[in-house]
Protein backbone atom coordinates (compact mmCIF):
# COMPACT_ATOMS: atom_id res chain seq x y z
CA UNK A 1 0.00 0.00 0.00
CA UNK A 2 3.17 2.10 0.60
CA UNK A 3 3.96 2.04 -3.34
CA UNK A 4 -0.02 2.99 -4.11
CA UNK A 5 0.09 6.15 -1.66
CA UNK A 6 3.32 7.34 -2.73
CA UNK A 7 2.02 7.32 -6.37
CA UNK A 8 -0.95 9.30 -5.65
CA UNK A 9 1.00 11.84 -3.40
CA UNK A 10 3.56 12.04 -6.14
CA UNK A 11 0.32 13.38 -8.32
CA UNK A 12 -0.88 15.54 -6.42
CA UNK A 13 2.62 17.43 -6.00
CA UNK A 14 2.29 17.35 -9.49
CA UNK A 15 -0.65 18.63 -9.92
CA UNK A 16 0.36 21.36 -7.56
CA UNK A 17 3.38 22.15 -9.76
CA UNK A 18 2.09 22.54 -13.06
CA UNK A 19 -0.74 24.58 -11.76
CA UNK A 20 1.38 27.09 -10.13
CA UNK A 21 3.63 27.03 -13.32
CA UNK A 22 0.82 27.67 -15.36
CA UNK A 23 -0.24 30.60 -12.49
CA UNK A 24 2.35 32.82 -14.20
CA UNK A 25 1.49 36.35 -16.05
CA UNK A 26 -2.17 36.00 -15.15
CA UNK A 27 -2.44 39.64 -14.62
CA UNK A 28 -5.77 40.35 -14.98
CA UNK A 29 -9.74 39.62 -15.26
CA UNK A 30 -9.23 38.24 -18.61
CA UNK A 31 -6.66 36.22 -18.52
CA UNK A 32 -8.04 34.76 -15.18
CA UNK A 33 -11.21 33.71 -16.91
CA UNK A 34 -10.66 32.65 -20.09
CA UNK A 35 -6.88 32.24 -20.33
CA UNK A 36 -5.74 34.08 -23.50
CA UNK A 37 -8.20 32.76 -26.14
CA UNK A 38 -5.52 30.80 -28.29
CA UNK A 39 -5.80 27.06 -27.30
CA UNK A 40 -6.30 25.04 -30.26
CA UNK A 41 -8.65 21.95 -30.67
CA UNK A 42 -6.83 19.45 -28.94
CA UNK A 43 -6.48 21.32 -25.34
CA UNK A 44 -10.23 22.29 -25.89
CA UNK A 45 -11.17 18.24 -26.55
CA UNK A 46 -8.98 17.24 -23.40
CA UNK A 47 -9.63 19.85 -21.11
CA UNK A 48 -13.67 19.41 -21.62
CA UNK A 49 -13.73 15.79 -21.34
CA UNK A 50 -11.56 16.14 -17.91
CA UNK A 51 -14.20 18.84 -16.94
CA UNK A 52 -17.77 17.15 -17.56
CA UNK A 53 -16.25 13.03 -16.66
CA UNK A 54 -16.37 13.87 -13.12
CA UNK A 55 -17.18 11.98 -9.62
CA UNK A 56 -20.69 11.98 -10.68
CA UNK A 57 -20.22 10.15 -14.43
CA UNK A 58 -17.84 8.18 -13.30
CA UNK A 59 -18.19 6.58 -9.53
CA UNK A 60 -21.56 7.87 -9.55
CA UNK A 61 -22.60 6.30 -12.89
CA UNK A 62 -21.16 3.21 -11.20
CA UNK A 63 -23.20 3.52 -7.88
CA UNK A 64 -26.46 3.78 -9.69
CA UNK A 65 -25.47 0.66 -11.93
CA UNK A 66 -24.47 -1.36 -8.75
CA UNK A 67 -27.55 -0.64 -7.20
CA UNK A 68 -30.65 0.01 -10.22
CA UNK A 69 -28.88 -1.38 -13.33
CA UNK A 70 -27.14 -0.13 -17.00
CA UNK A 71 -30.32 2.06 -17.36
CA UNK A 72 -28.77 4.73 -15.80
CA UNK A 73 -25.54 4.40 -17.76
CA UNK A 74 -27.07 4.02 -21.46
CA UNK A 75 -29.15 6.86 -20.35
CA UNK A 76 -26.02 9.49 -19.67
CA UNK A 77 -25.78 8.79 -23.69
CA UNK A 78 -28.09 11.57 -23.56
CA UNK A 79 -24.83 14.01 -22.28
CA UNK A 80 -22.85 12.64 -25.02
CA UNK A 81 -25.66 13.19 -27.60
CA UNK A 82 -25.68 16.65 -26.22
CA UNK A 83 -22.01 17.74 -26.82
CA UNK A 84 -22.02 16.25 -30.27
CA UNK A 85 -25.22 18.71 -30.96
CA UNK A 86 -23.43 21.04 -29.61
CA UNK A 87 -20.61 20.52 -31.76
CA UNK A 88 -22.51 20.51 -35.02
CA UNK A 89 -24.90 23.87 -34.16
CA UNK A 90 -23.92 25.64 -31.25
CA UNK A 91 -19.86 25.76 -31.81
CA UNK A 92 -20.03 27.10 -35.33
CA UNK A 93 -21.56 30.52 -33.84
CA UNK A 94 -19.05 31.35 -30.77
CA UNK A 95 -17.23 33.87 -32.86
CA UNK A 96 -20.00 35.75 -32.41
CA UNK A 97 -19.31 36.27 -28.63
CA UNK A 98 -15.72 35.97 -28.24
CA UNK A 99 -15.83 39.29 -26.57
CA UNK A 100 -17.52 37.32 -23.41
CA UNK A 101 -16.08 36.32 -20.71
CA UNK A 102 -19.26 34.42 -18.84
CA UNK A 103 -22.52 33.04 -19.77
CA UNK A 104 -24.10 36.50 -18.59
CA UNK A 105 -22.47 38.24 -20.98
CA UNK A 106 -24.62 36.67 -23.59
CA UNK A 107 -27.32 37.26 -22.35
CA UNK A 108 -26.71 40.66 -21.27
CA UNK A 109 -26.78 41.49 -25.33
CA UNK A 110 -30.51 40.41 -25.81
CA UNK A 111 -31.89 41.10 -21.88
CA UNK A 112 -30.14 43.84 -20.23
CA UNK A 113 -28.21 44.05 -16.78
CA UNK A 114 -31.30 42.24 -14.64
CA UNK A 115 -31.22 38.80 -16.42
CA UNK A 116 -27.28 39.08 -16.36
CA UNK A 117 -27.60 39.77 -12.75
CA UNK A 118 -29.51 36.50 -12.07
CA UNK A 119 -27.79 34.33 -14.63
CA UNK A 120 -24.85 34.49 -12.60
CA UNK A 121 -26.85 33.80 -9.36
CA UNK A 122 -27.73 30.30 -11.01
CA UNK A 123 -24.33 30.16 -12.34
CA UNK A 124 -22.65 30.27 -9.21
CA UNK A 125 -25.37 27.75 -7.79
CA UNK A 126 -24.98 24.93 -10.30
CA UNK A 127 -21.42 24.91 -10.22
CA UNK A 128 -21.27 24.42 -6.45
CA UNK A 129 -23.87 21.70 -6.88
CA UNK A 130 -21.84 20.17 -9.03
CA UNK A 131 -19.11 20.34 -7.10
CA UNK A 132 -20.78 18.61 -4.26
CA UNK A 133 -20.69 15.82 -6.59
CA UNK A 134 -17.15 15.57 -6.68
CA UNK A 135 -16.48 16.14 -2.92
CA UNK A 136 -19.16 13.37 -2.15
CA UNK A 137 -16.90 11.58 -4.77
CA UNK A 138 -13.76 12.31 -2.92
CA UNK A 139 -15.06 11.43 0.24
CA UNK A 140 -15.80 7.69 -1.14
CA UNK A 141 -12.82 7.56 -2.55
CA UNK A 142 -10.50 8.72 0.61
CA UNK A 143 -12.51 6.26 2.94
CA UNK A 144 -11.86 3.66 0.33
CA UNK A 145 -8.06 3.52 0.02
CA UNK A 146 -6.89 5.70 2.50
CA UNK A 147 -6.89 5.46 6.89
CA UNK A 148 -7.60 8.87 7.31
CA UNK A 149 -10.34 11.33 8.31
CA UNK A 150 -12.66 12.10 5.68
CA UNK A 151 -12.68 15.33 6.10
CA UNK A 152 -9.25 16.16 6.37
CA UNK A 153 -8.58 14.25 3.07
CA UNK A 154 -11.04 16.24 1.69
CA UNK A 155 -9.65 19.58 2.69
CA UNK A 156 -6.44 18.43 1.79
CA UNK A 157 -7.28 17.45 -2.06
CA UNK A 158 -9.30 20.14 -2.49
CA UNK A 159 -6.75 22.64 -0.69
CA UNK A 160 -4.92 21.49 -4.00
CA UNK A 161 -7.19 22.27 -6.52
CA UNK A 162 -8.25 25.90 -5.00
CA UNK A 163 -4.55 26.65 -4.94
CA UNK A 164 -3.84 26.40 -8.25
CA UNK A 165 -7.55 27.58 -9.92
CA UNK A 166 -7.37 30.54 -7.64
CA UNK A 167 -3.76 31.58 -8.49
CA UNK A 168 -3.39 30.62 -12.47
CA UNK A 169 -7.45 30.44 -13.37
CA UNK A 170 -8.10 29.41 -16.34
CA UNK A 171 -5.23 28.87 -17.67
CA UNK A 172 -3.81 26.66 -14.79
CA UNK A 173 -7.05 24.82 -14.97
CA UNK A 174 -6.83 23.57 -18.33
CA UNK A 175 -2.87 22.47 -18.02
CA UNK A 176 -3.41 20.52 -15.01
CA UNK A 177 -7.03 19.15 -16.81
CA UNK A 178 -4.63 17.93 -19.71
CA UNK A 179 -2.11 16.36 -17.17
CA UNK A 180 -4.86 14.49 -15.72
CA UNK A 181 -6.74 13.49 -18.61
CA UNK A 182 -3.96 11.78 -19.66
CA UNK A 183 -4.32 9.43 -16.37
CA UNK A 184 -8.22 9.24 -16.35
CA UNK A 185 -8.20 8.32 -19.95
CA UNK A 186 -6.02 5.17 -19.32
CA UNK A 187 -7.01 4.57 -15.41
CA UNK A 188 -10.78 3.86 -16.15
CA UNK A 189 -10.66 1.26 -18.75
CA UNK A 190 -7.30 -0.41 -17.25
CA UNK A 191 -9.68 -1.03 -14.00
CA UNK A 192 -12.46 -2.23 -16.75
CA UNK A 193 -10.52 -5.06 -18.23
CA UNK A 194 -8.93 -5.97 -15.27
CA UNK A 195 -12.41 -6.23 -12.95
CA UNK A 196 -13.59 -8.18 -16.29
CA UNK A 197 -10.45 -11.04 -16.28
CA UNK A 198 -11.13 -11.02 -12.27
CA UNK A 199 -14.55 -12.22 -12.65
CA UNK A 200 -14.48 -14.53 -15.33
CA UNK A 201 -14.52 -12.36 -18.74
CA UNK A 202 -17.71 -10.83 -20.94
CA UNK A 203 -19.64 -14.16 -20.78
CA UNK A 204 -19.25 -14.15 -16.60
CA UNK A 205 -20.12 -10.65 -16.69
CA UNK A 206 -23.63 -11.61 -18.49
CA UNK A 207 -24.06 -14.93 -16.62
CA UNK A 208 -23.83 -13.56 -13.35
CA UNK A 209 -25.64 -10.42 -13.80
CA UNK A 210 -29.76 -9.82 -12.75
CA UNK A 211 -31.59 -9.98 -15.61
CA UNK A 212 -33.18 -6.86 -14.70
CA UNK A 213 -29.61 -5.01 -14.54
CA UNK A 214 -29.14 -5.84 -18.49
CA UNK A 215 -32.56 -6.10 -19.91
CA UNK A 216 -34.25 -2.79 -17.95
CA UNK A 217 -37.58 -1.96 -20.51
CA UNK A 218 -39.92 -4.14 -18.48
CA UNK A 219 -43.01 -2.28 -18.64
CA UNK A 220 -44.26 1.07 -19.93
CA UNK A 221 -42.84 2.31 -16.59
CA UNK A 222 -39.61 1.53 -17.16
CA UNK A 223 -39.59 2.68 -20.76
CA UNK A 224 -40.71 6.62 -19.04
CA UNK A 225 -38.52 6.45 -16.84
CA UNK A 226 -35.47 5.68 -19.24
CA UNK A 227 -36.69 8.37 -22.13
CA UNK A 228 -36.98 11.17 -18.86
CA UNK A 229 -33.41 10.31 -17.65
CA UNK A 230 -32.22 10.59 -20.92
CA UNK A 231 -33.72 13.91 -21.68
CA UNK A 232 -32.25 15.13 -17.97
CA UNK A 233 -28.37 14.24 -19.26
CA UNK A 234 -28.84 15.63 -22.42
CA UNK A 235 -30.36 18.83 -21.49
CA UNK A 236 -29.33 18.93 -17.26
CA UNK A 237 -25.87 20.31 -18.14
CA UNK A 238 -26.23 22.12 -21.57
CA UNK A 239 -23.96 25.14 -21.97
CA UNK A 240 -23.53 24.81 -17.91
CA UNK A 241 -20.81 27.77 -17.11
CA UNK A 242 -17.47 25.62 -17.66
CA UNK A 243 -18.48 23.94 -20.40
CA UNK A 244 -19.18 27.60 -22.21
CA UNK A 245 -15.97 29.20 -20.79
CA UNK A 246 -13.85 26.53 -23.24
CA UNK A 247 -15.75 27.15 -26.25
CA UNK A 248 -14.61 31.00 -25.60
CA UNK A 249 -11.33 29.65 -25.54
CA UNK A 250 -10.55 28.14 -28.94
CA UNK A 251 -8.18 30.25 -31.49
CA UNK A 252 -10.94 29.73 -33.92
CA UNK A 253 -14.48 28.59 -33.63
CA UNK A 254 -13.42 25.23 -35.90
CA UNK A 255 -10.93 24.59 -33.45
CA UNK A 256 -13.99 24.54 -30.66
CA UNK A 257 -16.18 22.42 -33.18
CA UNK A 258 -13.53 19.81 -33.50
CA UNK A 259 -12.37 19.58 -30.00
CA UNK A 260 -15.90 19.58 -28.76
CA UNK A 261 -16.93 16.57 -31.16
CA UNK A 262 -14.28 14.55 -30.38
CA UNK A 263 -14.94 15.01 -26.72
CA UNK A 264 -18.87 14.05 -27.27
CA UNK A 265 -17.88 11.05 -29.34
CA UNK A 266 -15.04 9.76 -26.41
CA UNK A 267 -17.81 9.97 -23.84
CA UNK A 268 -19.84 7.28 -25.27
CA UNK A 269 -17.44 4.19 -24.55
CA UNK A 270 -16.27 5.92 -21.27
CA UNK A 271 -19.78 6.13 -19.90
CA UNK A 272 -21.04 2.27 -20.79
CA UNK A 273 -17.46 0.93 -19.06
CA UNK A 274 -17.73 3.32 -15.89
CA UNK A 275 -21.34 1.93 -15.60
CA UNK A 276 -20.12 -1.97 -16.26
CA UNK A 277 -17.48 -1.47 -13.39
CA UNK A 278 -20.38 -1.24 -11.10
CA UNK A 279 -21.44 -4.44 -12.21
CA UNK A 280 -18.29 -6.06 -11.55
CA UNK A 281 -18.40 -4.80 -8.34
CA UNK A 282 -22.13 -5.87 -8.10
CA UNK A 283 -20.96 -9.83 -9.18
CA UNK A 284 -18.20 -9.26 -6.50
CA UNK A 285 -19.99 -8.40 -3.63
CA UNK A 286 -24.01 -7.64 -3.25
CA UNK A 287 -23.48 -6.00 -0.16
CA UNK A 288 -21.27 -3.36 -0.33
CA UNK A 289 -22.70 0.69 -0.06
CA UNK A 290 -23.22 1.58 -3.47
CA UNK A 291 -21.04 4.77 -3.77
CA UNK A 292 -18.08 2.23 -2.94
CA UNK A 293 -18.78 0.02 -6.18
CA UNK A 294 -16.02 1.56 -8.41
CA UNK A 295 -13.56 2.02 -5.24
CA UNK A 296 -14.37 -1.38 -4.32
CA UNK A 297 -13.58 -2.70 -7.69
CA UNK A 298 -9.74 -1.28 -7.76
CA UNK A 299 -9.35 -1.93 -4.49
CA UNK A 300 -9.68 -5.89 -4.46
CA UNK A 301 -8.74 -6.51 -8.10
CA UNK A 302 -5.83 -4.29 -9.43
CA UNK A 303 -1.97 -5.45 -8.36
CA UNK A 304 0.06 -2.93 -5.78
CA UNK A 305 1.42 0.13 -8.42
CA UNK A 306 -1.34 -0.20 -11.00
CA UNK A 307 -3.48 0.50 -8.09
CA UNK A 308 -1.91 3.76 -7.19
CA UNK A 309 -2.32 5.05 -10.64
CA UNK A 310 -5.84 4.31 -10.90
CA UNK A 311 -6.61 5.81 -7.59
CA UNK A 312 -4.23 8.60 -9.30
CA UNK A 313 -7.01 8.52 -12.11
CA UNK A 314 -10.15 8.76 -9.68
CA UNK A 315 -8.71 11.83 -8.23
CA UNK A 316 -8.07 13.38 -11.76
CA UNK A 317 -11.24 12.78 -12.45
CA UNK A 318 -12.82 14.54 -9.62
CA UNK A 319 -9.81 17.17 -9.46
CA UNK A 320 -10.46 18.66 -13.09
CA UNK A 321 -14.21 18.47 -13.31
CA UNK A 322 -13.96 20.40 -9.44
CA UNK A 323 -11.12 23.16 -10.65
CA UNK A 324 -13.05 23.79 -14.11
CA UNK A 325 -16.71 24.49 -11.57
CA UNK A 326 -15.05 26.03 -9.62
CA UNK A 327 -13.76 28.73 -11.73
CA UNK A 328 -16.45 28.96 -13.90
CA UNK A 329 -18.15 30.00 -10.49
CA UNK A 330 -15.80 32.49 -9.18
CA UNK A 331 -15.85 33.57 -13.16
CA UNK A 332 -19.82 34.02 -12.71
CA UNK A 333 -19.27 35.69 -9.92
CA UNK A 334 -17.34 38.49 -10.44
CA UNK A 335 -18.53 39.21 -13.97
CA UNK A 336 -22.03 38.84 -14.22
CA UNK A 337 -22.45 40.09 -10.22
CA UNK A 338 -19.74 42.20 -9.40
CA UNK A 339 -18.83 43.83 -12.30
CA UNK A 340 -22.47 44.91 -12.97
CA UNK A 341 -23.22 46.09 -9.42
CA UNK A 342 -20.01 48.11 -8.99
CA UNK A 343 -19.46 49.28 -11.78
CA UNK A 344 -16.25 51.58 -11.10
CA UNK A 345 -14.40 48.49 -9.92
CA UNK A 346 -10.64 48.01 -10.83
CA UNK A 347 -9.14 44.94 -12.70
CA UNK A 348 -6.96 44.35 -9.18
CA UNK A 349 -10.69 44.61 -7.25
CA UNK A 350 -12.42 41.82 -9.87
CA UNK A 351 -8.88 39.37 -10.07
CA UNK A 352 -8.65 39.67 -6.49
CA UNK A 353 -12.36 38.53 -5.99
CA UNK A 354 -12.56 36.18 -8.22
CA UNK A 355 -9.97 34.15 -6.31
CA UNK A 356 -11.66 34.86 -2.90
CA UNK A 357 -14.17 33.23 -4.71
CA UNK A 358 -13.05 29.87 -5.21
CA UNK A 359 -12.84 29.32 -1.67
CA UNK A 360 -16.43 30.30 -0.51
CA UNK A 361 -17.70 28.54 -3.30
CA UNK A 362 -15.40 25.33 -2.67
CA UNK A 363 -17.09 25.57 1.17
CA UNK A 364 -20.68 25.61 0.02
CA UNK A 365 -19.88 22.32 -2.18
CA UNK A 366 -18.67 20.71 0.78
CA UNK A 367 -22.29 21.55 2.80
CA UNK A 368 -24.40 20.77 -0.51
CA UNK A 369 -22.39 16.93 -0.79
CA UNK A 370 -23.11 16.52 2.96
CA UNK A 371 -27.06 16.64 2.50
CA UNK A 372 -27.28 14.26 -0.46
CA UNK A 373 -26.08 10.45 -0.63
CA UNK A 374 -25.77 9.53 -4.15
CA UNK A 375 -23.20 11.60 -6.13
CA UNK A 376 -25.16 11.10 -9.45
CA UNK A 377 -28.33 12.24 -7.32
CA UNK A 378 -26.23 15.32 -6.38
CA UNK A 379 -26.26 16.33 -10.15
CA UNK A 380 -29.81 15.58 -10.63
CA UNK A 381 -30.99 17.85 -8.53
CA UNK A 382 -28.37 20.54 -9.20
CA UNK A 383 -29.57 20.52 -12.47
CA UNK A 384 -33.12 21.68 -11.47
CA UNK A 385 -31.06 25.19 -11.05
CA UNK A 386 -29.96 25.67 -14.38
CA UNK A 387 -31.89 24.12 -17.75
CA UNK A 388 -35.50 25.03 -16.34
CA UNK A 389 -34.01 28.63 -15.95
CA UNK A 390 -31.45 30.00 -18.41
CA UNK A 391 -31.29 27.17 -21.20
CA UNK A 392 -34.04 28.44 -23.23
CA UNK A 393 -33.53 32.07 -23.23
CA UNK A 394 -29.57 31.48 -23.53
CA UNK A 395 -30.29 29.26 -27.04
CA UNK A 396 -32.35 32.10 -28.43
CA UNK A 397 -29.59 34.58 -28.55
CA UNK A 398 -26.92 32.06 -29.44
CA UNK A 399 -29.22 31.16 -32.42
CA UNK A 400 -30.25 34.86 -32.83
CA UNK A 401 -34.07 34.64 -32.99
CA UNK A 402 -35.62 38.17 -31.33
CA UNK A 403 -36.24 38.15 -28.04
CA UNK A 404 -36.65 41.54 -25.57
CA UNK A 405 -35.96 41.71 -21.58
CA UNK A 406 -39.30 40.67 -20.38
CA UNK A 407 -39.15 37.10 -22.55
CA UNK A 408 -36.24 36.40 -20.07
CA UNK A 409 -38.33 36.67 -17.21
CA UNK A 410 -41.46 35.22 -18.24
CA UNK A 411 -39.86 31.84 -19.43
CA UNK A 412 -37.18 32.07 -16.30
CA UNK A 413 -40.58 32.22 -14.28
CA UNK A 414 -41.98 29.44 -16.21
CA UNK A 415 -39.89 27.00 -15.83
CA UNK A 416 -39.17 27.88 -12.08
CA UNK A 417 -42.98 27.41 -11.09
CA UNK A 418 -43.45 24.40 -13.47
CA UNK A 419 -40.40 22.62 -11.94
CA UNK A 420 -41.40 23.54 -8.42
CA UNK A 421 -45.18 22.18 -8.96
CA UNK A 422 -44.07 19.34 -10.48
CA UNK A 423 -41.78 18.24 -8.43
CA UNK A 424 -42.47 19.49 -4.47
CA UNK A 425 -46.60 19.49 -5.36
CA UNK A 426 -46.98 16.44 -7.52
CA UNK A 427 -43.96 14.76 -6.60
CA UNK A 428 -42.84 13.91 -10.13
CA UNK A 429 -44.97 11.77 -11.42
CA UNK A 430 -44.79 9.12 -14.59
CA UNK A 431 -41.06 9.28 -13.15
CA UNK A 432 -40.77 12.23 -15.64
CA UNK A 433 -38.31 14.78 -14.65
CA UNK A 434 -38.66 18.20 -12.94
CA UNK A 435 -35.82 19.23 -15.32
CA UNK A 436 -37.99 18.37 -18.42
CA UNK A 437 -40.88 19.81 -17.17
CA UNK A 438 -39.25 23.30 -16.19
CA UNK A 439 -37.70 23.50 -19.25
CA UNK A 440 -40.78 23.48 -20.92
CA UNK A 441 -42.55 25.20 -18.73
CA UNK A 442 -39.93 27.88 -19.65
CA UNK A 443 -40.39 27.48 -23.66
CA UNK A 444 -44.22 27.77 -23.27
CA UNK A 445 -43.86 31.19 -21.51
CA UNK A 446 -41.51 32.12 -23.09
CA UNK A 447 -42.60 31.64 -26.66
CA UNK A 448 -45.85 33.26 -25.32
CA UNK A 449 -44.90 36.02 -23.92
CA UNK A 450 -43.15 37.25 -27.57
CA UNK A 451 -46.26 37.00 -29.10
CA UNK A 452 -47.73 40.31 -26.63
Amino acid sequence: MLIDVSIVIIFLIANLIIGLLASKNINNFSHFSVGHRSFNSFIIFATLTASFIGGGYSLGNAAKVYSDGMMYAFALLGFSLKEILVAQFIAPRMDAHNDCFSIGDIIFKRYGLNAKIITGIFSVIICTGILGAQVGAMASIIDTFFKINVLWGIIVSFGIIIIYSSLGGMRAVVFADIFQFAILIIGIPLTFFIGLHYIGGLHSLIQKTPSGYINFFHSPGDVLLFISLFITFMFGETLVPPYVQRLFMAKTSKQTQRGTLYSGLISIPFFIIAGAIGLIALIMNPHIIPNQAMPYVIKETLPIGVRGFVIAGLLAIIMSSAAGFLNAASVAFVNDIIKPLKKDASERLLLVSAKGINFFVGVGAVFFALAINNILDILLYAYNFWSPIILVPLLAVIFNIDAKPKNFFYGASGGIITMLIWSQLLGSPFHISPVVIGILGNLALFIWSRKY
